[in-house]
């Protein structure tokens, strides 16, 4: 596989690549230009307020940083709005006989097994049912015997239930370089030259056979389409965290992932499961270095999705998203621990791609994706440094005259600047909430909410879904602070396990997570209130979800009835589901404790010479 570090070798496709259309472009300085406009309004409203006293040093930090943040903010509201553009009827490609020959990988690495193959078992059917043929490869990268045995037992069930012999395989990694990356790396090295295409999933991941077979159709059609992502919608969710998530993903997902499909045109993204690659064009493309030094910074490519995608592009293929492929699944973390966990990992991933933003022969929005990507962590210091040059800005001017009493806990808000300073929070709050109002109102528009609880029944979850992200998004502000700066001063996160299937969270486990957060809400509040009074009630929004941390985080790993965040899976479960569930339902009586008391079962037959070769 090709090296990212050296310019890339001239492809068909490449020499064919032609500049990006009109529409994309149009979009793009849309975007680009309505995000400038809100940013410059957002500066100017606190450039008024603050020159009143005269302008100092720190209000003009306060002005870049407002700017900046503001400019983020409109970004993403713009992803919506540009989403959310009449769209076109196209016709879908059908599938040209003879069908090419497709593998479905499934990387694992320390995963429930029986959830794994079961999961791959209904997914094999699925595939059946829908006519095609395509072979499943699971690429275990389990170390501990114990484990790796317990998957054997599982594979060995996988191929009773599915007859699976030459169809499904099942090989172990004798080393895990690279991760993920690297495991997928080492079976088209090994195997790739098999396949045409191959469809790559998560261990969580399920997809209907329909969906796998129109994504070989719009491979076939496209002779330059090097990869096609879904948009997975997240299902089996039970807590109100990860119900909220479900909800959000299925609801605003589709409009922001249009968004974005349509500014970045054929430069599109990756991320790392539930899309179909053409297996001649990732071996040209996308071999990963190890980048020098140690991690974070070094070693192995952890966000590698980003990357591949942008060594597609260089190499002249086209990387499409689109979020109108229906049958892709996948499963969320179900409390705000475990999704900070798995958020530490992709900060460490997105600060890394620093080193890549220079590499050679990128195209020039392949950069902007990966500088987006860096900055939706760094974000986090900057609203942080605003808030703490805001409150240094007022303990170094002169005290109000209509201020008495400087230390009092919950003072009234100052005269002078509230005008001002209530215009910016509105025209924040708005570039947050405005744009999952305008998808509700064009949902309603549409009859689309009747999957989703119906009018009044969606439109409250909408609103709690609002009010649930903003009490949380001061926890998230700390968590990815923390992690950003661990990151830049050295510390590795390495790649943690990810976490399926949690349970709920009691009060004393989210204390012991969160009281660092909690003495820092309240130091901060307190010493606004001491040093400057006026900020006080502006930082309350920020400060009390601090303090209320635990119970926050607790709470909403509670189960939550059906009663909030309907979404469509639910009222029409999706037959691969509801295969998958029988299934595993079975398989955990079957492989309980006191049933696996049985030597492990060998590999397929076919799997060494197939897979492992």
């Amino acid at each position: 596989m090709h090296d990212p570090s050296t310019p890339p070798r001239t492809s068909d496709a490449a020499k064919d690549r032609s500049p990006v259309d009109t529409a994309t472009a149009s979009y793009r300085v849309t975007a680009i230009s309505c995000a400038l406009l809100s940013a410059a309004l957002a500066a100017g409203l606190l450039a008024e307020a603050s020159i009143q006293d005269g302008i100092e040093v720190l209000d003009i930090v306060r002005v870049i940083l407002i700017f900046v943040t503001t400019a983020w903010l409109a970004w993403g509201a713009m992803l919506a709005f540009i989403g959310l553009a009449r769209r076109r009827a196209t016709a879908e490609p059908e599938l040209q006989l003879p069908q090419p020959a497709t593998v479905v990988l499934v990387p694992i690495c320390n995963e429930d097994p029986v959830a794994t193959f079961a999961r791959v078992a209904a997914m094999d059917r699925s595939i059946r049912d829908a006519g095609i043929r395509a072979d499943i490869a699971i690429l275990s990268d389990t170390r501990a015997p114990e484990a790796a045995a317990h998957e054997q037992r599982a594979f060995a069930r996988l191929m009773a239930e599915t007859d699976g012999a030459q169809r499904i395989f099942y090989r172990q990694r004798e080393d895990g370089r690279g991760r993920k990356a690297g495991n997928v790396e080492d079976f088209i090295r090994r195997s790739g030259g098999a396949y045409e295409f191959a469809v790559i999933l998560d261990a969580d991941s399920l997809m209907e056979g329909s969906a796998i077979r129109g994504m070989i159709a719009r491979m076939q059609a496209d002779p330059k389409l090097g990869l096609l992502q879904t948009l997975p919608r997240i299902v089996a969710a039970h807590s109100f965290f990860g119900r909220a998530m479900q909800f959000a993903a299925a609801f605003h997902g589709p409009a922001f992932t249009r968004g974005l499909a349509r500014m970045q045109g054929t430069t599109g993204p990756f991320w790392g499961h539930n899309a179909i690659v053409r297996i001649r064009a990732f071996a040209q493309s996308c071999g990963l270095p190890e980048l020098s030094g140690k991690p974070p910074f070094g070693g192995h490519i952890l966000s590698h999705d980003y990357v591949e995608a942008a060594l597609l592009a260089r190499a002249g293929w086209t990387v499409k998203v689109d979020a109108s492929i229906d049958g892709s699944y996948e499963e969320g973390p179900e409390n705000v621990l475990s999704y900070a966990k798995r958020d530490r990992r992709w900060c460490q991933g997105n600060l890394q791609h620093i080193r890549l933003l220079l590499a050679p022969g990128l195209a020039g929005w392949s950069r902007f994706v990966f500088l987006q990507g860096i900055f939706s962590y760094l974000v986090s210091l900057l609203w942080a440094g605003f808030l703490v040059a805001s409150v240094a800005a007022t303990v170094t001017a002169p005290a109000p005259d209509y201020f008495p009493d400087r230390y009092q806990l919950f003072p009234v808000f100052p005269t002078d600047r509230s005008r001002e300073i209530m215009a910016l929070a509105l025209g924040i709050l708005g570039l947050l909430v405005l744009p999952k109002f305008a998808i509700w109102a064009q949902s309603l528009a549409e009859g689309r909410v009747r999957s989703f609880g119906g009018a009044l029944g969606s439109l409250l979850s909408v609103v709690t879904e609002i009010l649930l992200t903003s009490l949380l998004a001061p926890v998230m502000l700390m968590y990815q602070s923390r992690a950003v700066l661990q990151v830049l001063s050295g510390r590795d996160g390495g790649w943690p396990a990810n976490a399926r299937g949690e349970g709920k969270l009691s009060i004393a486990q989210a204390t012991r997570a969160s009281f660092w957060i909690v003495l820092a809400g309240g130091a901060i509040y307190f010493a606004t209130a001491w040093l400057a009074p006026d900020l006080a009630p502006w930082l309350l929004p920020v400060c009390v979800p601090m303090l209320l941390a635990p119970l926050l985080i607790a709470w909403t790993s509670r189960p939550l009835t059906h009663a909030l965040f309907r979404a469509p899976e639910e009222r029409a479960v999706p037959p691969v589901l509801n295969r998958f569930r029988a299934i595993h339902g079975a398989w955990l009586d079957e492989m309980s404790p006191a049933r696996v008391d049985q030597p492990a079962a060998p590999s397929a037959p076919g799997a060494a010479a197939h897979v492992a070769v």
